[in-house]
């Protein structure tokens, strides 16, 4: 099947990265819709990709995300924010995430640990996450300096690449602070 790849000067849509999955929505030109169907990074542009063009390219293309899919997706990039923090406070701070996949349906967090999970390891794990939901902590992102995020107690994963300024995702300073690119709720409870 063919596809194809719509590069914007700008553009609201979120590009795969990080495990969190790319967006979708429709790009409109002149009386023309034209569904994206993804939303990947390459070399520095997003690509938004497409199964057909329109018929003129030409002049202004209105962009418009799926907001309900976005929605659903942030519920779940917040989600797997909480769920470190509170393997990190049960299991301990030698847990690291290894690997995540947040889209609209679900998330999957891989992370290290020396052994499997008793029941009231994970019954401990998933009150902390119901209480930080219940707690509608404000998810504060702020752009800095990476020394200065890191000096925060910020956490960054291995294996990432960061630029000398981080977006840095805060969820109560005493519980959550990641370095993060990826799109989250405003507040906590949102995930209820």
């Amino acid at each position: 099947k063919e596809a194809y790849q719509f590069i914007l000067n700008k553009t609201t849509f979120y590009a795969e990265s990080g495990g969190q999955t790319g967006d979708t929505g429709m790009l409109e030109f002149a009386n023309e819709s034209i569904e994206v169907l993804d939303t990947k990074k390459e070399n520095g542009l997003i690509l938004h990709f497409t199964e057909k063009l329109p018929t003129l390219v030409e002049g202004t293309v209105h962009a418009s995300v799926n907001a309900i899919r976005r929605k659903n997706t942030e519920i779940h990039h917040t989600a797997t924010h909480l769920l470190h923090a509170a393997l990190r406070k049960v299991l301990g701070t030698h847990v690291a995430q290894k690997g995540s996949l947040v889209n609209a349906d679900h998330l999957r967090f891989d992370f290290s640990h020396f052994a499997r999970l008793t029941e009231q390891e994970l019954f401990l794990t998933e009150q902390m996450v119901n209480e930080k939901i219940r707690e509608n902590i404000p998810v504060i992102i702020r752009e800095m300096p990476r020394e200065e995020a890191l000096k925060t107690g910020a956490m960054a994963l291995f294996g990432e690449k960061y630029g000398e300024v981080v977006r840095v995702v805060i969820i109560d300073p005493e519980y959550s602070i990641e370095l993060c690119g990826g799109t989250h709720v405003g507040h906590t409870g949102e995930l209820g």
